[in-house]
């Protein structure tokens, strides 16, 4: 059984209060859910891809008449596909 967290007056004495305790005495972690935090910026890694000439060609194309670079329409494409594949909103 977890103990109970206290009410606080203010943001200062709850800063206080967590600098020292424990938080594992007062949280059940077990019950933790796992979530995203989609608005903040993302790490990149770069990596290698090799596409068709006429992929390539055809993204290009298609990244021209929206004004945006082929590597973000591809990244925008990416990311749309898994979403859909997870079924993630």
């Amino acid at each position: 059984m977890s103990k109970q967290i206290p009410k606080f007056k203010n943001e200062d004495e709850e800063r206080e209060f967590w600098a020292t305790h424990d938080s594992t005495d007062y949280i059940n972690w077990n019950k933790a859910e796992k979530i995203t935090f989609s608005n903040l910026k993302p790490s990149v890694k770069k990596i290698s891809l090799r596409l068709p000439e006429t992929m390539l060609e055809e993204l290009k194309l298609l990244a021209n008449k929206r004004d945006v670079p082929y590597q973000s329409l591809l990244k925008i494409f990416l990311a749309e596909r898994i979403e859909k594949e997870l079924g993630t909103h």
